[in-house]
């Protein structure tokens, strides 16, 4: 009995030290550096999933003869990201309907594309062949419903803009600079 009773103040003489220790909260952006840190030297801007980062607000929209592939007419501009190896992707907004946007590129680029899903809508036209060594996505247009089952639509970035949201977005991959057509 006194051999169970001194391992077990043993034991508890070792892990109250660990079960005294009280977790710090983790910094938020408007604490204060503590005495003895460094600040980092750089910051980069957020991420987007997979690594792509959104251009900067200075960024002209880009045109069809830039991009090499047709763009809606009333599309807007949202914004473009790096999407690797090279290539950037551009996404654009409109409230014609996802239908409209289908038949336009259909008639456009003269191929069916393909449904590649039915809920939410998605379409996709592929309209280069996909180089892995070369490429990060394979060229095409893809065209998504935002105001499926009823929902508001896709939310406009720049704040007060109109409109404020966007029924139907494109998605446009130009091949990169220097791939065959």
């Amino acid at each position: 009995m006194r051999y169970v009773a001194v391992l077990l103040l043993l034991a508890l003489g070792v892990c109250r030290p660990v079960l005294a220790q009280v977790p710090l909260p983790f910094p938020k952006p408007a604490d204060p550096q503590k005495p003895g840190t460094q600040t980092p030297a750089k910051v980069d801007p957020p991420q987007k999933p997979g690594g792509a980062t959104p251009a900067t607000p200075a960024d002209p929209a880009p045109t069809a003869a830039t991009l090499g592939l047709p763009i809606f007419p009333s599309a807007e501009f949202i914004a473009s990201y790096d999407a690797g190896r090279g290539q950037r992707y551009y996404l654009f907004g409109t409230n014609n309907s996802f239908t409209q946007i289908v038949d336009y590129y259909k008639g456009v680029l003269k191929q069916r594309g393909e449904l590649v899903y039915d809920e939410p809508p998605i379409h996709m036209f592929e309209v280069g062949r996909f180089r892995e060594e070369t490429m990060a996505f394979q060229p095409g247009i893809t065209v998504k419903d935002y105001a499926w089952a009823g929902s508001l639509g896709y939310l406009n970035p720049k704040r007060g803009a109109e409109p404020a949201r966007f029924k139907t977005i494109i998605q446009i991959v130009p091949a990169p600079a220097g791939a065959p057509k």
